[in-house]
């Protein structure tokens, strides 16, 4: 890595915020009313210089999370048809941190890459992205899935059947599906979905809340910052033209809500990591909702995905409160 800033402590980093950065790096408590106020959405910045792969944000997005994570009843209900509805069991391998799972939404990708003589190490936490025009948002046939005033792009596990038509849409196909739980166990056990999508969903608990995602809070290298997306891409260009160095996402299907800052290009690094199921890689993006056909889609789906979701709800509300109980 070439430009380690490991002197500036935490204590004084987050001094600063606020301060020296305007309202660029955003303290805790400004994070809520950012989310709230501003019309603008909250973005996040990786500065992969500063990475060391240290694990410290995998570890506290597990810990936080966990409340959140997939409790699924086993024996599983056999699917029809079998080819096309695999069942996917994450439950027994809850440990696994170097890809993306139900019980994993963020892990870190290390490479290393020749560039201009030298051999960078390079470190790449990766989650998902919160698109700024969501295809999984878009495009989900239930209404599952959908993205906040702030930015942030949710799958609500009350609505989701598992069909991972949002996985299947993601230019990086993020979502992961843990089958046993949700909905679909009690709609069509045989026969819909197959379990649950799951994903980062930025701590929205937490910034509701007026805290930071945990994963930036836990960071000792100040990896992430957070803050309006207009200041955070002017920050990026600024470091960006003062170093050299490369961004991505600001355009990457039409723009995320996470970019990246690399001393090295994306495309050498995309070349260099490892790449498969739960792995993204780093290719440019299009912008998928562009698509005319998907486009369309979206829209002739888009009422009849709110009914769904309102009429999940509705049941799922009326059956806790006849039985008593939630059917996870």
């Amino acid at each position: 890595m070439t430009d380690k800033k490991n002197g500036i402590s935490r204590r004084n980093f987050l001094k600063g915020l606020g301060v020296a950065s305007g309202a660029m790096l955003l303290p805790a408590r400004e994070v809520a009313a950012a989310a709230g106020k501003s019309d603008e959405e909250l973005c996040t910045l990786l500065d992969l210089s500063k990475c060391i792969a240290c694990g410290e944000c995998v570890s506290a997005c597990r810990e936080v999370n966990e409340p959140k994570f997939p409790k699924p009843k086993k024996p599983y209900p056999e699917m029809y048809p079998t080819s096309r509805v695999k069942v996917e069991d994450w439950s027994d391998r809850q440990e696994v941190d170097d890809r993306l799972t139900p019980y994993n939404w963020l892990y870190i990708q290390s490479t290393e890459v020749e560039y201009q003589g030298e051999t960078h190490e390079v470190n790449i936490p990766r989650r998902c992205l919160h698109c700024r025009n969501a295809p999984c948002a878009n495009l989900c046939p239930w209404g599952a899935a959908g993205k906040q005033k702030n930015g942030i792009v949710r799958i609500n596990d009350d609505v989701c059947l598992g069909g991972a038509k949002c996985r299947t849409v993601c230019p990086w196909h993020i979502p992961q599906r843990q089958t046993g739980v949700g909905l679909y166990l009690r709609l069509m056990p045989n026969l819909a979905g197959n379990g649950v999508m799951y994903k980062c969903d930025r701590c929205y608990n937490r910034i509701d809340e007026g805290k930071l995602p945990a994963c930036i809070e836990a960071c000792p290298e100040n990896v992430q910052t957070i803050g309006p997306r207009s200041e955070i891409l002017k920050k990026a260009h600024e470091l960006a033209e003062k170093n050299n160095w490369f961004i991505y996402g600001e355009e990457e299907n039409g723009g995320t809500n996470t970019v990246y800052l690399s001393p090295v290009p994306f495309e050498l690094l995309n070349k260099a990591v490892e790449k498969g199921p739960g792995k993204p890689g780093l290719s440019p993006v299009e912008d998928s909702m562009a698509d005319e056909e998907k486009l369309a889609y979206a829209v002739g789906i888009a009422p009849f995905a709110g009914i769904a979701a309102g009429v999940i709800k509705a049941g799922k509300f009326l059956a806790s409160a006849a039985g008593g109980k939630d059917n996870d």
